[in-house]
């Protein structure tokens, strides 16, 4: 399994409302990926934070969410927002 974790972090009131406008979008066709386990992006108590985490049966899944995702509306919206996130390959 892959799991990521970690955050998107606005710097602008601009970035967050890109966030808010596309994320329903995002959650719903990365949660219909093939493999995707969990998918969750939610705003912290500092509204300029979301908290992202997402898990996938196989590396190949992943890979192509990450694919998926580089080439749709909400990459293109939120190219330039912060993003600190750390992947994980876990073993049963």
């Amino acid at each position: 399994m892959i799991r990521l974790r970690g955050h998107l972090i606005c710097t602008t009131e601009a970035e967050a409302q890109a966030v808010r406008a596309h994320v329903a979008d995002h959650i719903r066709l990365s949660r219909g990926e093939p493999g995707c386990l969990t998918f969750e992006i939610t705003e912290t108590d500092d509204p300029m934070v979301w908290e992202v985490m997402e898990s996938f049966r196989t590396r190949a899944d992943f890979d192509a969410h990450q694919t998926r995702t580089r080439a749709s509306v909400w990459f293109a919206a939120t190219s330039g927002i912060l993003r600190d996130f750390r992947v994980e390959e876990l073993r049963d």
